[in-house]
């Protein structure tokens, strides 16, 4: 069911307002804007590289053309998730969920979506997940 359209604040801060809302919600749809286009330029550099023919080439060419495709593949991987969270923190935020720990349903603290509008924990469950 979702939540009330204003958002959570940890104990001791102070309300939201309209303004750090929409610079919040204008912060998350601009990560989104820009690592689709970072995405997007990623799967054409790796087609490229992929389309690269092996004829010609000693191995020693070989190995370095491979590790850089590995090392493009791992970026793009990268990217992708961090597009994938910011698309996710977007979601909550219409549907009402934006700014609750996933894992214990506190507040996650406006201290900390300001900082790291992506974020899905509270500062405590983030720290118990990253000790594991």
């Amino acid at each position: 069911m979702p939540r009330k359209k204003t958002l959570p604040v940890a104990e001791g801060e102070e309300p939201w307002t309209a303004a750090e809302i929409a610079e919040v919600r204008a912060e998350l749809e601009s990560d989104v804007a820009r690592l689709e286009t970072a995405v997007k330029k990623a799967r054409e550099e790796l087609d490229l590289m992929f389309d690269d023919e092996r004829g010609g080439k000693d191995d020693a060419d070989i190995g370095i053309t491979n590790f850089e495709r590995d090392q493009e593949m791992s970026l793009a991987r990268n990217t992708q998730a961090i597009l994938e969270q910011a698309q996710l923190a977007l979601r909550k935020f219409e549907s009402g969920d934006y700014g609750w720990c996933e894992s214990c349903g506190k507040p996650i603290g406006k201290d900390r979506l300001q900082i790291f509008p992506r974020a899905t924990l509270c500062v405590e469950c983030k720290r118990k997940l990253e000790r594991r």
